[in-house]
């Protein structure tokens, strides 16, 4: 079943909030200095023989601005939890005192906080050509329908106008969030 105009452009609209989400999750993972939980959101433990975010084997705490303390529910997981960590890409070697793991979060240097933003700017450009692509592609099938009689000239026209500010507003969301982690990494 194919889709109409207006199912189109919902449809595009849906796909862009998701590349914009994905960039969102994507810079929450990045070290900016700050204790943050979300760094190790991507951090696999083998739980029982299941790859397990932390979070879903202990509790993560953030009690100073540069310290985490990752709580296991079940002692037994220390070293599975800590074993994770160290072979993560985070680069931060955790301590245990047989409760709890602590992480100090180094303070960033000016090299270091350059490079992030780099990174930042690098996901960034990848976000806003992800949201350009799905506009190229809602508008060739927008043109399609408009050729096969689908639509008119004139349902074209405004569903082009309306796709092209969907499109402006996701690349709006890109910057925005660009701008405040380019802040955060740069506040000392």
């Amino acid at each position: 079943m194919s889709m109409n105009n207006v199912e189109m452009l919902k449809d595009g609209e849906e796909r862009m909030a998701k590349a914009v989400e994905f960039y969102k999750t994507e810079l929450q993972s990045m070290r900016a200095g700050r204790a943050n939980p979300k760094l190790l959101d991507r951090i696999m433990v083998d739980y029982y023989g299941t790859p397990t975010p932390i979070a879903q084997v202990g509790n993560i705490s953030a009690p100073e601005p540069r310290v985490l303390v990752i709580s296991p529910w079940d002692a037994s997981m220390i070293g599975a939890i800590e074993k994770a960590i160290q072979t993560s890409d985070i680069g931060i070697n955790p301590m245990n005192d047989g409760k709890v793991i602590r992480l100090i979060i180094p303070e960033l240097t000016e090299e270091r906080r350059k490079d992030l933003v780099k990174s930042v700017h690098k996901f960034a450009e990848e976000s806003k050509v992800a949201v350009r692509s799905i506009r190229h592609d809602i508008k060739k099938h927008l043109e399609k329908m408009e050729k096969d009689n689908g639509i008119t000239e004139d349902d074209l026209r405004r569903d082009e106008k309306k796709l092209q500010d969907m499109t402006d507003e996701y690349i709006k969301k890109v910057d925005d969030l660009t701008k405040d982690k380019e802040h955060e990494i740069l506040a000392v």
